[in-house]
């Protein structure tokens, strides 16, 4: 109870310090307990003295803040900078006088600059908020830095005395030593004020005097007072602006927002109590990385940027093409060291200058030799050209070389030393003919024949080389068809191969991964190309006999291979792949089936799933079948799949597998890639069920009526099981097919009714009704049913038309399970005025037509 009550007590302590005490306490704060309004007010104060966050940041090392509690506090400053809204936008007198400005974002990082303001060499550099030029203020103070009132002196004597004087330089530059009085140090060094201070020390503690003092003393600046500097000229944001008092030229820029386009880059001003201090060279730090012209602000001081008075452009191959400033002394051996120099395709012999005079433009050529002397003027235009895209010594060796490429001409080049470069002819050149392509002066070309062969022996004259010549020395391969040789059939990875010497049909099955479980030993044909033969005859068949050790049996066993023989291997007459039906409904063991032999039928089928049980409904039985659009799996994929389940169940059993168990699985990923073409890769049906499919898809393509109807790949095939259970073997009992489906249900006791009848609907079975029975209780036929053409479809799959004799119509009976439809009249146009009056006006003629005709015979 008493920890309850003290723990907000403790809290509110803290608030009063942060709220209602000075900055000097700023070491007793503990930063986890403040919130993020009482850290900005802890920030806001310390601007109101004059102080930027680095400066609060090195007070609180200063007062003995821990340094974890420092890092604490610059994390909670940075969020709050990066969450909250800042106002204080750059630019303009009031900004100044709201506190330091260093930190104020420029330009969003990423913000692209338009076009012209890319090509004006350093205006990106003020407005990357990733350089601030913010002064470090974790430095010593430097021996040179001048005081001023505002800065607050931290004095340690030590030694034979222990004596510590914190103190700040008042209005008037005093300081105020206890027992002393007033010493004056404004205006003074670092250094200066230390040697003044020590004299005047001197007086109190006698042991700093002398040759050999035992008592010390040490200066250091502790927070440094905020200097208003006046930034005036070509800047985005002129004004006045509160600095640190270690801020430099940069430091203010940055703050104003940086140089406008317009402004100069190369003579910004400094003045000093009125009187010109310096010209800072923007130029210098970002070529030389020289910072010796930005001199430090004092208070008072006036930034001025003029407007740039001569400015040039530079194009072509340099490091840095874009607009450069140059000053009345420089060349343009200058302003190319600024361009960053030439890249490796410049021509640096001449440059063209487009220069303007005071009525027109001018062109001048300016040689290399002149760069040094070369002063360019205000609005010049240097254009660098680059170096021709040829070679003026090049020569090329391609084709049947140990190293054919590009080599270099020398004098006296011929083809026998172009070859030994080359490191020699390959074993395969063609040696009787070469082609030896020249570029003519008028650059058209010309083709030598070249016997290469003669001029390596030394037979005939070597020909002398010229730039850009190409020799191409043909292989023996190049002049001839590739060869190979083509395996299908029952192998594991039919297709072609490359055809080598000595090559029989034992190598190219060993290539092919192998017979498959279905090919046959003997009946491997070979056809081989028929040449010179006007017979007409087209192939050579030759038949060998092959066992599955890869031994020929007969008269053939020694045969070679010849190029683009192709070896067939059948499939055995006596392999077959298991085929499924599925039987299911009412029997007593459904499920699927392999079929036992090739004129299994139906009521097999049944006998081996149990029979019929009591509830099923016979004239419902339905037969579901596969069309010759059925696409399914290929005899490769079913091996995949098969294999990959090998490997997952392998892999499933959860303890490490034995050395043979990781050979079947390498040898199984590896076949699961390699399954082969040729028809084993074949989906769906025959060859000839592909091809109708192929033609109606074709047909529907081109009619757009067809085009809508959607091709089933399954269709019922009505049976009549009564039959079939009756006469098991009749026509009615059906060979079954793979994938075929047995469907027999459940004794159905509904009739549905759709199509073009007032309500569509299902209601129950009725023995004796009729087919207008049923549709009465539909609400009858709609206005627009064709009830001529209605039928019904049974349950096992039969369809029954409604026929006409005369002006009577027979309908359908109808049964259990069965669906009446009702299709719709055809929409018809009606026939406009025009064609009306169009028929009335050819009737009326007839009329007069035929009238006439009368008229004439009667008088006749």
């Amino acid at each position: 109870m008493t920890i309850r009550i003290l723990l907000p007590l403790f809290f509110c302590f803290i608030q009063t310090i942060v709220v209602g005490q000075n900055l000097s306490d700023i070491q007793s704060i503990k930063v986890d307990n403040l919130s993020d309004a009482q850290v900005e007010q802890l920030v806001k104060r310390a601007e109101g003295t004059g102080m930027n966050e680095q400066q609060l940041i090195s007070m609180a090392r200063e007062r003995g803040m821990p340094a974890g509690e420092i890092s604490k506090l610059q994390s909670r400053i940075q969020k709050i900078r990066n969450t909250g809204n800042n106002d204080d936008v750059y630019g303009g007198e009031d900004v100044g006088r709201q506190g330091i400005t260093e930190d104020v974002v420029v330009k969003e990082e990423g913000e692209d600059l338009k076009e012209d303001q890319k090509k004006i060499f350093g205006y990106a550099l003020f407005k990357n908020n990733k350089l601030t030029f913010t002064p470090n203020m974790n430095l010593p103070t430097p021996l040179n830095y001048r005081l001023g009132a505002g800065d607050q002196l931290l004095i340690d004597i030590y030694g034979a005395s222990q004596q510590r004087y914190d103190m700040q330089i008042n209005s008037e530059g005093n300081i105020f030593i206890p027992n002393i009085g007033p010493v004056n140090v404004s205006g003074l060094s670092v250094e200066a004020a230390t040697s003044r201070l020590k004299s005047t020390l001197t007086n109190i503690y006698s042991g700093l005097a002398g040759s050999n003092p035992n008592t010390f003393m040490q200066i250091r600046v502790g927070n440094i007072r905020s200097i208003q500097v006046s930034m005036v000229g070509e800047l985005y944001a002129p004004g006045n602006y509160t600095l640190s008092s270690f801020s430099t030229v940069f430091n203010a820029l940055y703050a104003a927002g940086g140089i406008t386009e317009s402004g100069s880059f190369r003579a910004i001003k400094v003045y000093r109590d009125s009187k010109l201090l310096a010209e800072v060279d923007v130029y210098d730090f970002l070529i030389n990385g020289s910072q010796a012209s930005n001199v430090s602000l004092q208070d008072n001081d006036v930034v001025m940027v003029p407007p740039v008075q001569k400015r040039v452009e530079v194009q072509g191959p340099v490091r840095r093409p874009g607009l450069f400033e140059v000053q009345n002394d420089e060349t343009l051996s200058n302003l190319i060291q600024f361009a960053g120099g030439f890249t490796s395709t410049a021509y640096p012999s001449r440059v063209t200058v487009y220069r303007t005079t005071d009525k027109q433009m001018k062109v001048e050529n300016v040689e290399q030799s002149q760069f040094e002397s070369f002063i360019p003027k205000e609005g010049d235009n240097y254009i660098f050209g680059e170096i021709l895209t040829r070679f003026e010594n090049r020569v090329q060796a391609t084709g049947a070389l140990m190293r054919p490429g590009v080599y270099a001409m020398s004098e006296g080049l011929g083809i026998r030393d172009l070859i030994q470069r080359a490191e020699g002819l390959r074993d395969d050149a063609f040696l009787n003919r070469a082609t030896l392509y020249r570029t003519r002066p008028d650059f058209s070309l010309e083709i030598l024949a070249v016997n290469i062969g003669a001029i390596v022996r030394g037979e005939e004259e070597d020909i002398q080389l010229k730039r850009e010549d190409v020799l191409n020395i043909p292989s023996i391969y190049d002049m001839r068809e590739e060869f190979y040789v083509k395996i299908t059939g029952e192998v594991n990875r039919p297709g072609a191969f490359a055809f080598g010497e000595n090559m029989r049909v034992e190598d190219i099955i060993l290539k092919a991964g192998g017979f498959k479980e279905s090919a046959t030993a003997s009946q491997i044909e070979i056809a081989r190309r028929v040449k010179d033969d006007v017979s007409g005859k087209l192939a050579e068949i030759i038949r060998i006999d092959i066992d599955k050790d890869l031994k020929i049996t007969d008269k053939n066993a020694d045969m070679i291979l010849h190029p683009f023989d192709h070896v067939i291997v059948r499939k055995s007459p006596g392999f077959q792949m298991e085929k499924l039906v599925r039987v299911e409904g009412e029997v007593y063991y459904p499920g699927e089936y392999a079929i036992s032999s090739a004129d299994e039928r139906i009521s097999d089928m049944l006998k081996r799933a149990g029979g019929l049980n009591q509830f099923a409904y016979i004239n419902g039985a339905t037969l579901i079948r596969r069309n010759e659009f059925y696409n399914g799996p290929s005899e490769n994929d079913i091996k995949s799949e098969n294999l990959s389940k090998v490997r997952d169940n392998a892999a499933r059993d959860g303890k490490d597998n034995t050395e043979s168990e990781k050979l079947m699985l390498d040898r199984i990923d590896r076949k699961i890639g390699e399954q082969g073409g040729d028809l084993a890769n074949k989906k769906g049906g025959l060859l000839a069920d592909d091809f109708r499919q192929e033609t109606l898809e074709n047909l529907s393509q081109k009619d757009s009526s067809l085009a809508e109807i959607k091709i089933s790949t399954r269709e019922m095939v009505g049976i009549n099981l009564k039959a079939i259970l009756d006469n098991p073997g009749g026509s009615n009992d059906l060979i079954l097919q793979e994938g075929d489906v047995l469907s027999i249900p459940k004794e159905l006791q509904t009739v549905r009714m759709r199509g073009e009848v007032l309500f569509p609907t299902t209601t129950r079975f009725r023995e004796f009704a009729g087919f207008k029975n049923y549709v009465s209780r539909a609400g009858g036929f709609t206005e627009k049913s064709r009830r001529g053409r209605s039928y019904v479809v049974y349950a096992n799959g039969d369809v029954s038309r409604t026929k006409k004799f005369l002006f009577f119509k027979f309908y359908p009976h109808i049964e259990p399970g069965a669906e009446i439809i009702v299709p719709r009249k055809p929409d018809r146009e009606s026939m406009p005025a025009q064609a009306w009056i169009g028929i009335g006006t050819s009737v009326a003629t007839l009329a007069l037509i035929l009238n006439n005709l009368l008229n004439q015979s009667a008088s006749n």
